[in-house]
């Protein structure tokens, strides 16, 4: 119609990034391969280098491609994992001996590595939930497919598991919530907390983050009959790995 106005086209980056991007959704460019780099685009596209550089640049901020230094740029594609708030902490999971993450990796190849076991005094926040002053922490980190996607400290009171399973690399069948229930002090109820945040530094090298990529923090108590708190868990996740999935009833 006259007087309409002429759409706005995208610019030249934007256009170049949006290709690139449709080549990673189609599949004709996987999980780790090398993206054009700035010479090859600017020979097809006939662009300067510094809009060659903006073309990859968006893709990295968005998280699905990461630079390597001097090698190139990569796409880094990821298959969420799926993770179901109540499913994954149902007592017919570790009452039955399977490992929570069972429920999150469905068969996919997951590892725990960096696992370290220590003794602390409390930290303020972590002593007014478990009402103690000393804790047993398990620190660790969880990959999978190869890629890490989160770091986990469990905090238990020294008092309760001391001389347990719960203090050794190997907690057994079920995991830790399996050996408090052997203990007397199964858990009945959990809470999550969430939020999203940038990482720091040492979490972002751990997690080998992209730059520009955010975390999820979710803060875990159980609680076991009768009220008291029995862990206090601090998980970091490579916010582009996951889905949080919550149910609710009406």
């Amino acid at each position: 119609m006259e007087g309409s106005p002429v759409p706005h086209e995208p610019p030249i980056y934007r256009r170049i990034a949006d290709r690139l991007r449709q080549a990673i959704l189609s599949g004709e460019l996987r999980d780790g391969d090398r993206l054009p780099g700035e010479n090859a685009l600017m020979s097809e596209y006939g662009i300067a280098r510094a809009t060659a550089r903006q073309a990859l640049a968006v893709l990295i901020n968005e998280g699905v491609a990461v630079p390597k230094r001097g090698s190139g740029v990569y796409v880094r594609q990821f298959r969420p994992i799926r993770r179901h708030g109540s499913r994954r902490l149902a007592r017919e999971q570790w009452g039955a001996g399977r490992a929570i993450w069972d429920s999150d990796v469905s068969g996919r190849p997951y590892t725990v590595d960096e696992l370290l076991i220590a003794r602390e005094p409390v930290a303020e926040d972590v002593g007014r939930v478990l009402d103690c002053d000393e804790v047993w922490v398990r620190r660790r980190r969880y990959s999978v497919d190869g890629r890490p996607v989160q770091l986990a400290a469990s905090h238990f009171p020294a008092a309760l598991v001391e001389g347990t399973p719960v203090t050794t690399p190997d907690t057994g069948a079920g995991g830790v919530y399996a050996r408090l229930r052997d203990l007397g002090h199964a858990p009945v109820h959990f809470t999550e907390e969430v939020r999203a945040r940038m990482p720091a530094p040492e979490e972002a090298a751990r997690l080998r983050l992209p730059a520009g990529t955010p975390v999820i923090e979710v803060c875990r108590t159980a609680f076991a009959a009768g009220g008291a708190a029995v862990e206090l868990n601090k998980m970091i996740m490579d916010a582009a790995s996951y889905v949080l999935q919550y149910d609710f009833d009406a």
